[in-house]
């Protein structure tokens, strides 16, 4: 069974009020907190890959005593449950503290290999930081997590990881869209697991309060367990901060990168939902882009001012990363060297944007003159209303000898502006093809290395919604045919073509299909 060594309880000062009451906790980094228990937990599907990082295999997830931890009915050996206190920039201001308000940690555990994992319960019940929400989760928000973050895992993008989907058989009372409109919906609760679940929003309110003794120890707590190759770099602790800053910022940037590349976009980019690891942390209005538009975002908060949109998550980690270098220059820490670490984010992020789309586009490297290429690209996908995930895909088959568009025809959602931007793309693709001709690629090693870096399949918001419409039934066929498909997003799978095929127009403003709520 699971190998506990809980790290995080053991050396940093907790709460010593035991109530799940909702309060400011001042001077600790952390809250016992007692798990909620549900009426009918039901396994609704795990998954193998995390369990198998945790030494569990599929008969051990199968054991009511499993089952009764993964829905916070009880704790097994070794477990402490308990909520992490931490702050944030919410759209752009301060919002104070925040905290685990419905995630509850069960402890670190370590696996046969020596690898560490925080094990966290998305909807077992209230926190100290619940600010009188209930504490749980329903099974829409819950289904699209636990997928997303298996999806986000087998694209090769750094991710929080999810090892089951258990629903709770309560029904759990949501407003979807904030309108007066209140149902109850199925309840669940999600199992995440990552190396560390600790965000710029815990060193964040430590620094707006004056706490910086209990700031430095955070600090030095999490390097030494979660960066350890840095613990030993430097004698100073002013030297070893900025180079751990640098490090952390250097993880952004490959995230942000990753992000693009897929089309992927988070929602809801918070300085509370921004990982220390460069991981994607806290799947909530999340979304693929379908026709390509950089001012797309998911999120029906983030609608009017359009700040954590497709195009300027790169520019808002940076903003996040400026939140975290003001809470670190409390410590004393050279200014001259956060803003250095800072100005590393944009070398690496620069570096992994032009290293990704090189890629996408079947370049050997990238030059000056393919920036040009990528923006007269992206304006004419923009207006042609392209399908991003198909055309870069399709592009694959390319004949560069006869660069003709009739290759890319399911990636257009509107036949009226295929025929409008015919010859547009016509001239833009005679440019491609001239510049692909230049690096000398035999046709199959350009489509392989293409198809490596360019998905067959993303998790679609309207697959994601008709896996929900079903599992809400009692169907969890479809959540378990995403799982699968899911896990060879670069394959082509005969035989799953519809779970490739571009968003339905039935599905371009039906809710869950598009655009989603906070509501969760």
């Amino acid at each position: 069974m699971l190998n506990f060594d809980n790290r995080f309880v053991r050396e940093l000062p907790g709460d010593p009020d035991r109530h799940n009451t909702p309060r400011q906790v001042f001077g600790a980094c952390w809250s016992p907190v007692t798990p909620t228990p549900v009426a009918a937990p039901v396994l609704l599907a795990h998954s193998r890959e995390v369990a198998a990082a945790l030494d569990l295999d599929d008969e051990a997830m199968a054991t009511p005593a499993m089952l009764a931890a993964l829905a916070g009915n009880t704790l097994l050996p070794g477990m402490v449950a308990y909520a992490t206190c931490y702050g944030g920039h919410q759209f752009g201001q301060w919002a104070g503290q925040l905290g685990d308000g419905r995630a509850i940690l069960l402890g670190e555990a370590i696996n046969r290999s020596g690898q560490r994992f925080e094990l966290q319960l998305k909807g077992a019940g209230p926190t100290p930081y619940a600010r009188r929400a209930d504490g749980r989760a329903v099974l829409r928000s819950s289904l699209r997590e636990f997928l997303c973050s298996e999806a986000m895992h087998h694209l090769g993008v750094p991710t929080t990881r999810a090892l089951s989907l258990v629903g709770s058989g309560e029904t759990v009372v949501r407003d979807m869209f904030y309108d007066g409109h209140s149902v109850a919906e199925p309840g669940a609760v999600v199992c995440r697991v990552a190396p560390s679940f600790i965000r710029f929003g815990h060193f964040e309110l430590l620094a707006a309060r004056g706490e910086r003794q209990l700031l430095q120890r955070l600090v030095d707590f999490t390097i030494a367990r979660d960066f350890p190759e840095l613990a030993g770099l430097a004698r100073q602790p002013e030297q070893r901060l900025a180079t751990w800053f640098t490090e952390v910022c250097e993880r952004t940037a490959r995230l942000m990168a990753h992000w693009l590349r897929v089309g992927f976009v988070h929602g809801v980019m918070n300085t509370d939902n921004m990982s220390i690891l460069g991981l994607t942390l806290d799947y909530g209005p999340y979304g693929w882009v379908d026709n390509f538009d950089p001012g797309w975002t998911p999120n029906t908060t983030d609608a009017a001012s359009q700040r954590y949109c497709f195009a300027r998550q790169p520019e808002i980690a940076r903003w996040n990363l400026e939140r975290l270098a003001a809470a670190l220059a409390t410590l004393g820490t050279s200014a001259d060297d956060l803003a250095a670490a800072i100005a590393r984010y944009d070398v690496v992020y620069s570096e992994e944007f032009c290293t990704a789309f090189a890629g996408k586009l079947g370049l050997l490297g990238w030059t000056p003159d393919d920036g040009d290429l990528l923006d007269e690209l992206c304006k004419l996908m923009r207006l042609a209303e392209i399908d991003m995930s198909i055309f870069f895909r399709q592009l694959a088959q390319l004949d560069i000898n006869d660069p003709q568009p009739r290759v890319l025809q399911q990636a257009f959602y509107r036949d009226e502006l295929r025929q409008q931007f015919s010859a547009d793309l016509e001239r833009w693709l005679a440019r491609y093809a001239a510049r692909l001709r230049l690096d000398g690629q035999t046709a199959e090693q350009r489509r392989l290395a293409m198809n490596q870096r360019n998905p067959r399949f993303v998790l679609r918001n309207y697959l994601a919604q008709q896996a929900i419409d079903r599992a809400e039934q009692g169907d969890t066929g479809m959540l378990h045919d995403l799982l699968e498909i899911l896990r060879r997003p670069y394959d082509e799978q005969p035989g799953r073509a519809a779970f490739s095929a571009r968003r339905p127009d039935w599905a371009r403003h039906k809710a869950g299909c598009s655009m989603l709520s906070c509501s969760s």
